[in-house]
């Protein structure tokens, strides 16, 4: 009975350690990669062929094509990145995610090299105070538990051989037909939609096929599968987002169901007999202490993994554009949607991706408070109309929105723990969030105020509306020369110039203030209200001034 009961609780502990390894694998690669990868990312933007090699590249740094998928989904939902460009790096990232099944077939000793690893790789982690050599040896600590992994699913299956009924229900996973090839893949795919790890399942396929427990053939079906059902996390992602978003995971998940459709008919007929062609010794049988074991089938399964992931890639690239208008035929856009960062499971992508994504909504932020400035000079000038007035109110709704959306989802971030760089870059993010939109409240204060003075059919004199146009330019210079400091990587900043060029303009609103309260006099019965109005105004651009010294000291590194 004890028997019996070793080999779900090896296998499932194995593939556990396995799943386990990829994750720390993965977000120690992103940790080394830090905030270039979002950067490198980027070249997708370029052209078609760079962004395909963009995920291909990528997904081999970070092993793992569903941390992409996430990142492709939160860079199109917040309008970083079109649909079109994704799609190129998920060909791309399909390609790149064979890299771990090459790993896994020419490991030449799991046990010895998992448990090597851990000692490395954990002196590193525990020992090392650098953070990037800390993040590298989580990386080579997560590598030493995929191969811990793969050792112990490999022994747990070992007494399936003996177990007679065990292993007839294996090898009636018959792929010796196009319909058990189907029926096969069609299995895999549900497994790996329920671990989200293409990975875990074709692992699992090698180390049946190695002990030959099922078919060589059967392995290559359960490729088929493993790269449908792995699109499943792009949709976890998607959820409760915008069309964008849903648009990039149904784009993943139609290429490859439609690429593993046209392709099963030649599993069989060609991708078996050319694996085999390239790896003649494939089915040499090798004893070892565990017993006969078919070493050389681990080859010839990950070569094929490889053709077609480049076969698919090859027939949809050209049919990109009219796939995509489908895409976006299938799943319409609302008129008034707009971009947003997704309500992403920050589980599924490591902080300092996380932290990266999160920039690119702050940045949204920084450069609407940009354009907001230039309306309100406007309104100072009287060119203001009423859409004018629309916009500067409207821009100020969706900014408030996207600093609960930033705040939710780095709030989510900080829940887990963080190494100590990332954990201050949160905080940041957070702070310089807050100020922004502060900001942005100040721009809707201006407006408020002179519509207010308006009703009361009181009108500013030249010289104050001059003096408050004045006041407005020297305010947005000192917004313009800190807004282009929110960035990835930040630059150096001369905090101290900048604290002066803070005190030089408070200098200025302080003057300001005094001089409209000497405007207040008897032979203006409206005074007093119209300069308390001033007032207000010459008060929001000093709050303003302050929420951007608040910001140029927080990247700065200041409390």
């Amino acid at each position: 009975m004890f028997e019996t009961l070793k080999i779900p609780i090896m296998v499932l502990g194995g593939l556990g350690i396995f799943l386990l390894g990829m994750k720390n694998l993965s977000e120690g690669l992103q940790a080394v990669a830090g905030h270039g990868l979002r950067k490198f990312m980027s070249l997708a933007t370029t052209r078609r062929l760079a962004g395909v090699g963009t995920g291909a590249i990528s997904t081999i740094l970070v092993q793992s094509s569903s941390v992409i998928t996430v990142m492709l989904v939160s860079f199109v939902s917040s309008g970083f990145m079109s649909l079109a460009q994704a799609f190129n790096v998920i060909i791309g990232a399909n390609v790149g995610t064979t890299a771990t099944v090459w790993i896994v077939a020419f490991a030449p000793d799991p046990q010895v090299l998992g448990l090597l690893g851990m000692g490395i790789g954990g002196a590193m982690y525990f020992f090392v105070r650098n953070e990037k050599c800390r993040n590298l040896g989580l990386s080579i600590v997560g590598l030493a538990l995929v191969f811990l992994g793969m050792y112990f699913m490999s022994k747990g299956v070992l007494p399936i051989r003996q177990n007679n009924a065990v292993r007839e229900l294996l090898m009636g996973m018959n792929a010796q037909s196009f319909a058990g090839v189907a029926l096969v893949a069609l299995v895999a795919a549900v497994f790996t939609a329920v671990v989200q790890s293409s990975a875990a399942t074709i692992a699992i396929g090698m180390t049946l096929a190695s002990q030959q427990l099922i078919t060589y053939e059967t392995a290559i079906s359960i490729l088929f599968g493993a790269n449908i059902g792995t699109t499943m996390t792009a949709w976890l992602a998607a959820i409760g987002s915008t069309a964008a978003a849903k648009r990039t995971a149904l784009a993943h998940t139609l290429s490859n169901i439609i690429g593993s459709l046209i392709f099963i008919p030649f599993v069989l007929p060609v991708l078996v007999p050319l694996g085999q062609w390239m790896f003649p010794n494939w089915h040499a049988v090798t004893e070892t202490a565990k017993g006969p074991v078919l070493l050389g089938v681990m080859a010839p399964i990950a070569v094929t993994d490889t053709i077609f992931s480049v076969l698919r890639g090859a027939v949809f690239y050209p049919l990109a554009r009219p796939f995509i208008a489908l895409v976006e035929k299938l799943i319409p856009q609302k008129e008034d949607e707009k971009p947003h960062l997704s309500v992403l499971k920050t589980g599924a992508i490591s902080p300092v991706v996380a932290c990266d994504l999160a920039l690119v909504e702050v940045q949204f932020m920084r450069d609407s408070n940009l354009e907001l400035f230039e309306c309100v000079r406007k309104v100072l000038t009287g060119e203001s109309d009423a859409e004018n007035e629309r916009h500067i109110i409207h821009r100020e709704d969706i900014l408030d929105n996207v600093q609960r959306e930033v705040t939710e989802y780095l709030g989510g971030v900080m829940k887990k723990r963080l190494p100590g760089i990332v954990a201050n870059r949160s905080r940041r993010l957070l702070r310089i969030t807050d100020e922004l939109e502060s900001a942005s409240d100040e721009a809707t204060q201006v407006l408020k105020v002179v519509n207010r003075l308006k009703r009361g059919g009181l009108r500013m004199s030249d010289k104050s509306a001059a003096k408050l146009i004045s006041l407005h330019d020297a305010t947005f210079e000192f917004v313009k020369t800190i807004s282009p400091w929110i960035r990835s990587p930040r630059p150096w900043i001369d905090i101290a110039k900048v604290q002066n060029d803070s005190k030089a303009l408070h200098d200025i609103i302080k003057d300001s203030r005094l001089a409209q309260v000497g405007r207040i006099g008897p032979d203006d019965p409206g005074s007093p209200l119209r300069v308390l109005g001033e007032l207000d105004i010459i008060n929001a651009y000093d709050r303003v001034r302050a929420y951007y010294l608040n910001i140029a000291e927080s990247l700065a590194g200041g409390k």
